[in-house]
């Protein structure tokens, strides 16, 4: 099989409060960084029509969290990883969110999972410190 025909899926979900103070203003803060990213045809791999955005004005819930999803399928997308993952860490640093997760799954080497958690109860734009760990999971077999 030639490199380019390996197929890579990526998916995952960012998570936000709606129960912390200003929830309608974080969606649209959260919505802006959404639509600012590039469209399906534009270069890098993170485009805006992988996610799914939450509406601005929702209905008060017994739901708590806010969740953008997002997937994509890559022809071997685990070649560039390195750029994927940085782009999608500009998205987080210019959003509202209490925890990111991102799948990778390959054809050659598995599944890897990403997770970024906030420093403190949640990331706010142009905040540093956010914290990722990666778990790397192959035929039962689990790396942290």
């Amino acid at each position: 099989m030639l490199q380019g025909d390996q197929e890579s899926i990526v998916y995952g979900c960012i998570k936000d409060s709606n129960s912390l103070a200003g929830g309608s203003e974080r969606r649209r803060i959260n919505r802006n960084a959404v639509l600012a990213l590039p469209s399906a045809d534009e270069w890098p791999f993170l485009c805006r029509d992988m996610f799914s955005i939450p509406t601005i004005k929702m209905k008060q819930s017994q739901y708590q969290t806010d969740v953008i999803h997002f997937g994509a399928s890559y022809r071997a997308v685990e070649y560039e990883w390195d750029l994927w993952i940085q782009k999608f860490e500009e998205l987080l640093k210019s959003m509202y969110w209490v925890s990111a997760t991102v799948h990778l799954e390959t054809e050659l080497s598995g599944l890897h999972s990403f997770s970024w958690e906030a420093a403190g109860l949640y990331h706010e734009p142009g905040s540093g410190d956010m914290q990722v760990r990666c778990e790397w999971t192959q035929e039962g077999r689990v790396s942290v």
